[in-house]
């Protein structure tokens, strides 16, 4: 009887540890990025497409994909920083 109730606390630390508690700092992670986000920075959105920031206002952004082109998304569409490696 002691066991079992050992092991079910034991299972709910070991699910908590390595499913709930990351996935709450990557939550975290991404909405100080989001908030964070300034014109200048290179980003990708969540359907893949590449760009730099042009400016932000509110929910929304405006990236610059190409030389004149300008594509505004919702913050949320943001999915990550586009690192750009410069050559040596």
């Amino acid at each position: 009887m002691v066991w079992n109730i050992v092991l079910w606390v034991g299972i709910f630390v070991v699910f908590y540890f390595f499913m709930i508690r990351p996935q709450q700092k990557k939550q975290k992670d991404q909405k100080n990025f989001i908030e964070n986000l300034k014109k200048g920075d290179g980003v990708v959105t969540i359907g893949g497409l590449h760009g730099k920031v042009y400016s932000v206002e509110g929910t929304t952004i405006t990236l610059e994909v190409d030389k004149g082109l300008k594509l505004t998304f919702e913050k949320t569409a943001i999915s990550r920083e586009a690192t750009v490696k410069l050559p040596a």
